[in-house]
């Protein structure tokens, strides 16, 4: 690549795929350098391409114009921009190990029961469960085959496709509020050294960071897989308790000094007495043996000596 101003705008417009009148409001904005003045004309050298894509990868990535210029700015100071560029790319990578697949209404529909249903494909498609693919309606990209994969079982098992684009909604909403609550969480914690300094990472800086979000980015849906098998058996324990008991069961009440049980031992009282009688089948058993216990010490007290008996 060349330094020397070559190119007329139309030229640079051509080859980096920007429009004449985005490279002039990128002048404007202080994004892109003036070009050089030769006789009469404007010219621009392969650093102005160059800035042109640094640009265009930036806003691909979210980031505003604004934020993009603070950018440029301090690479132009001699911030490097690299280590920046590299912890973006990691934190707007993949986070989830699944691979988009590609799917025709034909198949949708076979899966879903042989019926169209043209609501329902419109929800999926708002919902980001279906992503049109461009100059074929009847092609669609999934980008999460498991999500996918759930609606099927669901609608398989009697859940209506509206049912389940509504619940849908209202779980995004709740896990977007957990991811919130997790980066802000790391963000004190972890990464506020490297964003809350004066000035702007540094390349080092930025690497770090990048590798933090590495080993990070695992750690959340870890955490909520946990404790949504944790929640999800204690809930449904409570639920089908309430559903074969006809009513509300109370909560199981233990004698005031707890005792730890072998959790193979819960589980056959519970597989014997059913799991809403099995904390007072436990205290009766226990009770009941403390009574025999009490029973066979007094008879032994009572009992004549052996050598009465036999002469008796």
């Amino acid at each position: 690549m060349s330094d020397l101003p070559t190119m007329r705008i139309e030229d640079l417009a051509h080859l980096s795929g920007a429009t004449v009148r985005t490279i002039r409001a990128y002048q404007d904005r202080g994004l892109l350098p003036r070009p050089e003045r030769h006789g009469r004309a404007n010219l621009y050298s392969d650093a102005h391409l160059v800035r042109l894509r640094q640009i265009a990868g930036l806003l691909d990535r979210g980031y505003t114009l604004a934020s993009i210029k603070e950018l440029l700015e301090a690479w132009d100071a001699g911030r490097g921009l690299g280590g920046v560029l590299g912890l973006v790319a990691e934190v707007d990578g993949p986070w989830s190990d699944e691979e988009a697949v590609r799917i025709s209404r034909a198949e949708l529909e076979e899966r879903f029961g042989g019926s169209p249903d043209d609501a329902a494909v419109a929800d999926a498609v708002e919902l980001g469960v279906l992503e049109p693919v461009p100059g074929d309606e009847d092609l669609f990209v999934v980008p999460s085959p498991q999500e996918l994969a759930v609606a099927v079982e669901l609608h398989a098992a009697g859940v209506p496709l509206s049912a389940i684009s509504g619940h849908l909604r209202e779980l995004r909403g709740q896990v977007e509020h957990i991811a919130a609550r997790f980066l802000e969480f790391t963000t004190e914690h972890v990464f506020a050294r490297y964003l809350d300094g004066p000035h702007r990472p540094t390349d080092a800086d930025a690497a770090e960071a990048a590798s933090l979000v590495r080993r990070l980015r695992p750690l959340a849906q870890q955490t909520v897989d946990a404790e949504l098998a944790r929640a999800m058996r204690l809930l449904a324990v409570r639920q089908l308790r309430r559903h074969l008991g006809g009513g509300e069961v109370p909560e199981p009440h233990f004698p005031s000094r707890s005792v730890a049980l072998p959790e193979e031992t819960i589980r056959a009282v519970e597989g014997l007495v059913g799991g809403e009688r099995a904390a007072e089948f436990i205290a009766l058993a226990a009770e009941r043996e403390v009574r025999a216990r009490r029973l066979d010490a007094l008879t032994s007290k009572l009992r004549p000596p052996a050598d009465l008996d036999e002469e008796g």
